[in-house]
């Protein structure tokens, strides 16, 4: 199934494609302003989620406040994935240069992207993501950077969540750096900014 989203090329061909996905009640415009902050020339895929609750975009159902719908978030990362391989051969963008930028619903999306599909994402930068599955083997995840955004007084997303996460993707092989926050689950400027020089570090080409 497609997807409804916004594709726009970038000006450095070499850089990765930044796959944006927003947080509950968002939509495909809600991030393109941070891509101006993380890797202004790089092509962008802002997809909205196909799930709603009580009217807002989500990208899997829940059974209530972090307990995930896992039936319907197995069947949406394989649509979100299947979809990405559409969207490249229409773009015409490298599929295996792909960097998701994911917020709350959208990074635990993305993780789950990582969690079910080897070679899903080259990276990604998870803003207060929680664990999406367990109980599972991962693919490997060698040589995939992985920047997790946290807050140390997150209601949504408790701190030993996020170090769970941290330690199964990096048990899957993947790189992982944690960037802490004194507040709670709201996308902070400074979050974004410690991404930004992340993801130069790790990602860009010189």
């Amino acid at each position: 199934m497609l997807m409804k989203h916004i594709f726009e090329k970038g000006s450095n061909p070499g850089a990765p494609v930044l796959l944006l996905l927003h947080g509950t009640g968002g939509t495909e415009t809600d991030l393109l302003p941070l891509v101006e902050m993380v890797s202004p020339g790089s092509s962008v895929l802002s997809v909205r989620g196909n799930v709603l609750e009580n009217g807002m975009p989500r990208f899997f159902r829940r059974l209530a406040e972090g307990i995930f719908d896992e039936e319907d978030l197995i069947f949406r990362t394989k649509e979100l994935n299947d979809f990405l391989d559409i969207a490249a051969g229409k773009y015409d963008f490298d599929r295996e240069n792909v960097v998701a930028l994911g917020y709350s619903n959208g990074a635990n999306i993305a993780a789950s992207l990582m969690f079910h599909f080897e070679g899903a994402l080259k990276g990604a930068i998870l803003h207060h993501p929680m664990v999406p599955r367990r109980g599972m083997t991962l693919p490997s995840l060698s040589d995939v950077p992985i920047f997790i955004a946290a807050g140390k007084n997150d209601p949504i997303c408790p701190a030993q969540e996020t170090g769970e996460l941290s330690q199964l993707l990096q048990q899957a092989g993947a790189t992982v750096d944690i960037h802490w926050e004194n507040h709670g689950h709201q996308l902070t400027r400074s979050e974004v900014e410690a991404a930004s020089s992340w993801f130069q570090k790790h990602l860009l080409k010189d």
